[in-house]
């Protein structure tokens, strides 16, 4: 059995790029993944990437964050520690607004980038997922994983080359590490 772990399809033009996408999914060919240089509109949808669920999370981030800040805040100002403040009431929660508006957004930004650093799998000393260099510069690559098809290689190839790919590749190894 060989060892290579993915094809890569190199092409020079996004448009190029869609059209041997297209190609690929009449052909039953399975995407593992697509790398460009630029953002290309539309491509999620032809990939069939489903919408970020992030936002969600920054929602429920957000609602902790000023549940915690307005239970600490009307303990400490009610229940453990009331002041008569030039004859306020113990519970004003107008008072209470601008820290809790505060806590909100310090804990949707903090929730929300730790999520994604989850969701993503990025921490430090992560081998970079780059399956060839010139993705980052001047390439568009489309990559397909071997082990989850059954064509032949030659035919995969032949699809690429078909429709457009500058230049065809066989990686043996699951990502090019900086090193």
């Amino acid at each position: 059995m060989s060892s290579t772990k993915f094809i890569l399809g190199l092409f020079e033009d996004p448009d190029e790029m869609m059209d041997g996408i297209t190609v690929l999914q009449q052909n039953s060919v399975p995407i593992y993944d697509v790398y460009t240089p630029m953002p290309i509109h539309g491509i999620e949808g032809k990939l069939g990437i489903k919408d970020s669920r992030l936002g969600y999370a920054a929602f429920m981030f957000g609602c902790l964050g000023g549940t915690v800040i307005f239970s600490i805040i009307y303990f400490a100002m009610v229940h453990d520690w009331p002041m008569n403040i030039g004859g306020k009431p113990a519970f004003a929660v107008p008072d209470f607004i601008p820290i809790t508006f505060e806590w909100t957004v310090l804990y949707t930004a903090l929730g929300t980038v730790a999520t994604f650093f989850f969701a993503t799998h990025l921490f430090p000393g992560r081998t970079p997922r780059v399956m060839d260099y010139r993705a980052t510069n001047d390439r568009f690559v489309i990559a397909i994983d071997v082990k989850k098809n059954n064509i032949p290689h030659e035919d995969i190839n032949n699809l690429l080359k078909g429709a457009g790919a500058v230049e065809v590749k066989h990686n043996d190894r699951k990502y090019v590490s900086y090193e």
